[in-house]
């Protein structure tokens, strides 16, 4: 099967689960703790974050947050949604091949990864490694999550791929060493670990 078209991601879809109240997906109340925990995470870790990267940045619900926990730091949105890039004036560009001149200190990649076929979702996870020198926060979620019933599927969109959470693990494992609450510590970074913050080992 293939990954999600650029066309799924239109008008009606952000409509649909974004803007209309009724069926956004969105938690404003959500947003804040998580944005809170992520980034008060990296301050604990002494992460230096001077360049963000939010790909797949959407809405771009992680700009006000960035802004308020690193105020001096730049905030890069990359969107594969032709709608929003003319919306809201974020890059083109997808996950899965994207290149940045230099990397960055702290990458989002949030809500995109389940709508990567198998293929295109390991070289996505491949390819976020030379992106981030510092940290990243991954979201995503997996057939576990459907097989225990812990989903909402009124609010989850019925076209995501199910993949297993092994598979996300391992295509992270080999540039980054797992923190656990969805945060990974680039293997670049200079960054001291006692053994037990590391969820998997190193």
């Amino acid at each position: 099967m293939q990954s999600a078209s650029d066309q799924w991601f239109d008008e009606a879809y952000y409509q649909r689960y974004y803007f209309d109240k009724k069926t956004s997906v969105v938690d404003p109340e959500h947003v804040e703790r998580l944005g809170a925990f992520v980034c008060s995470y990296l301050k604990y870790l002494r992460v230096p974050v001077r360049r963000v990267l939010d790909v797949g940045c959407g809405i771009g619900l992680w700009r006000d947050v960035v802004a308020r926990h690193f105020p001096l730091a730049s905030f890069h949105g990359v969107e594969y949604s032709a709608y929003l890039c003319e919306r809201f004036g974020w890059e083109r560009g997808s996950v899965v091949d994207y290149q940045a001149a230099e990397p960055f200190d702290f990458v989002i990649c949030q809500g995109v990864l389940p709508y990567l076929s198998a293929s295109d979702l390991q070289r996505a996870l491949r390819n976020l490694a030379p992106l981030c020198r510092g940290a990243l926060y991954v979201e995503a979620v997996s057939r576990e999550d459907w097989e225990r019933d812990i989903l909402d599927e009124t609010l989850t969109d019925p076209r995501l791929f199910r993949h297993r959470a092994q598979l996300y693990r391992r295509g992270l494992s080999n540039g980054f060493i797992e923190l656990g609450g969805g945060m990974w510590l680039s293997r670049q970074a200079e960054v001291p670990l006692f053994e037990l913050e590391c969820a998997g080992g190193r």
